[in-house]
């Protein structure tokens, strides 16, 4: 032992002297090129003696010069392998860390994906239950898409199926649809088609492989939350504390639980990854090859999105103002804004071609904000120059100038290619904000549906009991802030910083920090006036906040507002971007994972007996081409088991079937047999389905059930003291029909009952019986 300790004393002495002469040489170049001091200066006007001695010493130095080339010629190149180890070193911390994150990322969309078969199965009972009963667990009509893949998969060919989709003639009665169009239905077409080419059918069932698609979709869905919050804080325990907090808020954060065929069950995975994508490239500290990537994958699912849901180019919309914010203050590059600009307008181009030249996406309110963008950018080049007084008057002239020909572009738009939609959302929108009243049954009828209604104080609560609604407000005020001393800045002709570090303390400098800001403040705005926006906006609430709290530049922005001193901002920064996310997790993980364990293991009891015995009458009694008039919800069950041509469909984006599902309605109306019989044969109905829950509803909120609305609408109700009464010379068609006496009788006839459902054929030769 203490020869080898010695030893190694000696090879460190000899270390050290083998620096000591290395470094001999630099020191005399350093003393060489110091500049001559007034001492010097004295001794060289002293004569010969001084300047002899100084040319040898020059002399020696010249010589030492070139012994020193000589030796670093012979010596290996020691600098090279030392600049090139650190960087090594640290691209390998970096494709570790990636790794690992990606990693993560993938374990947690996959265990999502599993959680959420696992809890369907258990919540209907589903591996045990048989193809009628299984189908039927599609609530709120959405088995109407499960059809059409079962359609799709029945046609002798994929090219012969997705023809008789284009010309559908068997499912609203009397009319030839192009249902593909109607309905958005490349979901289903999709879906099929992949399960006929892999071969699927030989080790997987339909409706397996269906809902095993859709659970797959929102494994994406979670992997790109946790990218962004990743992307954003740099850090992959934000991206798992985002998906923890939008697994425990899922009632507010997805509707699959319920209805897993809906048209945003689709699409919001696919806006997931948009959003994901903009936020990388919005990001100054990217490469080249990176930025590509994040703008080819922003394309394609940008166009994936506005193709498979009716209302994505609404939901774009808002994402543009967003964009078109960040623009109006100079904090996107232009060119990087200009590249957006042709993404949105050749996404909107090919689905407007895909969905067979769609009037809607001509008149929508993204493509008047992209074309007013583009003409205000032409005509204003200079808005971003000058003082700032002179910048704050341009960019109000920029608010104006993009709006005015934005609503310009689309009524002219609206002039050429009518688009009656628009013109009732306007009407809905005025009755909405309490401009307008109306006595409209669809309109009302809309007004009532719980998605278009103000949140209660219950969504506000659960996001508060789940820890996620406290930090929100903390780091939605702090990157705001942030963000407005930004806007100051810029707008004063402050030139922004590519290349921030912890130190600055600006974390609402950054570009993909201010999009979320607007992002988050715009989508929450619309949450307050509407309920069902809470599923755009809730799982970016827990995103963001999971950002924020897991960010060191978040905590470093607050210490310099505070200008700590008594411990080092940046280490505190870091250690509270550790700390605060661990202790979050770990109570998250204490009191959310039983509840977890007891959700999965808990069988519920799901079974509606009168439903399954009306649908299997349907298939055996009645007609193959018979028409089936009752509620919109009921008849998309009924067109998924039957097939039978309906006279409605739960499609509340189409205010044709919304005018043909008020006549239907007209059952529950204080309306003559006559009335109701003629209603009917002008649709060609063969058979009515009056529902109890309808007819007998009971409800506290009075004004919003269904008969309600149609007294409203046909004039039925007498005012009084504030309070309302419904009055008729005829009573109310769906119970006065089950008396069984004339005239009800002459017009329909009873073929089918139990405690929930009365189905009556409706005579083709009235008979007059007294």
């Amino acid at each position: 032992m203490t020869e080898l300790r010695c030893r190694k004393t000696e090879t460190l002495e000899g270390d050290e002297e083998g620096e000591e002469h290395q470094n001999a040489p630099e020191l005399q170049n350093e003393r060489v090129n110091e500049p001559v001091s007034a001492g010097d200066e004295g001794s060289v006007s002293n004569g010969g003696a001084g300047e002899t001695s100084q040319q040898r010493d020059e002399g020696e130095v010249k010589e030492d010069d070139g012994h020193q080339k000589q030796e670093e010629s012979n010596r290996p190149d020691t600098s090279v392998k030392r600049a090139k180890s650190p960087s090594t070193s640290g691209f390998l911390q970096r494709l570790v860390r990636v790794f690992f994150g990606c990693l993560a990322a993938v374990a947690c969309g996959m265990l999502y994906a599993v959680y959420l078969s696992t809890y369907h199965d258990r919540k209907f009972w589903f591996s045990t239950r048989q193809e009628l009963e299984r189908e039927i667990t599609f609530q709120a009509g959405s088995g109407l898409y499960y059809y059409y893949y079962k359609h799709m998969l029945a046609a002798p060919s994929f090219e012969r199926g997705f023809y008789e989709l284009m010309t559908d003639n068997r499912t609203l009665s009397g009319q030839t649809i192009n249902a593909v169009e109607r309905l958005s239905l490349y979901p289903e077409l999709i879906t099929s088609f992949i399960y006929r080419v892999t071969g699927s059918q030989d080790f997987v069932e339909p409706i397996y492989f269906y809902i095993g698609a859709v659970f797959g979709l929102q494994a994406v869905y979670v992997t790109a939350l946790f990218v962004c919050s990743w992307v954003m804080s740099g850090t992959w325990v934000a991206g798992m504390l985002a998906v923890a907090w939008y697994v425990i808020n899922r009632p507010d954060t997805t509707k699959v639980d319920h209805a897993i065929p809906l048209r945003d069950n689709w699409a919001l995975p696919y806006f997931s990854c948009q959003v994901a994508a903009l936020t990388g490239f919005l990001s100054n500290n990217i490469s080249s090859a990176t930025e590509m990537f994040c703008y080819l994958t922003m394309s394609a699912t940008t166009f994936t999105f506005l193709l498979v849901w009716e209302h994505s180019h609404y939901v774009l919309f808002i994402q543009g103002l967003c964009l078109f914010l960040l623009d109006s203050f100079d904090l996107v590059p232009s060119r990087k804004m200009a590249d957006i600009h042709k993404v949105y307008l050749s996404s909107l181009f090919l689905a407007y071609l895909f969905q067979f030249q769609n009037p809607t996406l001509l008149s929508s309110p993204l493509l008047s904000l992209l074309i007013g963008s583009v003409l205000a950018r032409y005509f204003q080049q200079k808005m971003k120059m000058g003082p700032l007084v002179a910048r704050v008057m341009k960019l109000f002239l920029h608010f104006h100038l993009v709006f005015t020909t934005g609503i310009t572009f689309s009524y002219l738009v609206k002039k050429l290619i009518p688009v009656s939609e628009d013109d009732f959302i306007l009407k809905f929108l005025e009755v909405k904000f309490g401009l307008n009243t109306t006595t409209d049954f669809v309109t009302n009828f809309l007004l009532c549906q719980e998605s278009f209604q103000r949140p209660g104080q219950d969504l506000f609560l659960r996001l508060t009991q789940a820890s996620v609604l406290p930090f929100y407000f903390l780091v939605l005020t702090v990157c705001l802030l942030s963000t407005l001393q930004t806007i100051y800045r810029r707008l004063s002709g402050q030139p922004m910083k590519t290349n921030l570090r912890l130190e600055d303390g600006r974390v609402g400098e950054q570009p993909e920090v201010i999009y979320h800001v607007f992002h988050t403040l715009l989508f929450g705005g619309l949450t307050l006036l509407f309920d069902g926006m809470k599923y755009l906006w809730t799982p970016y609430v827990c995103m963001f906040t999971a950002f924020g709290v897991c960010s060191p530049d978040l905590w470093m922005t607050v210490f310099k507002w505070l200008k700590l001193k008594s411990i080092h901002p940046v280490v505190l920064s870091l250690i509270l971007s550790t700390a605060v996310p661990t202790i979050i997790g770990f109570s998250l993980w204490r009191e959310y994972c039983p509840r977890v364990l007891v959700e999965l293991s808990d069988l519920q009891d799901f079974y509606d007996p009168d439903t399954v015995e009306l649908i299997s009458w349907i298939g055996s009694q009645a007609p193959v081409a018979a028409v089936f008039a009752g509620s919109p919800q009921l008849l998309g069950t009924v067109k998924l088991f039957s097939g039978s041509a309906v006279t409605s469909l739960p499609l509340y984006s189409d205010i044709n079937l919304l005018r043909r599902s008020e006549d239907t309605y007209q059952v529950y109306a204080m309306r003559s047999a006559e009335e109701i019989y003629k209603i009917l044969t002008s649709q060609k109905t063969n058979y009515v389905i009056i529902e109890e829950s309808i007819c007998n509803e009971l409800s506290l909120t009075k004004g919003c059930r269904i008969k309600d609305l149609l007294d409203i609408s046909n004039g039925h109700v007498v005012y009084d003291k504030g309070d309302i009464y419904s009055f008729s010379k005829h009573g109310r068609f769906c119970q006065e029909i089950k008396m069984n006496y004339s005239p009800y009788t002459n017009y329909f006839t009873r073929v089918f009952w139990n405690r929930s459902y009365h189905v009556y054929k409706v005579n083709s030769v009235i008979s007059f019986q007294y």
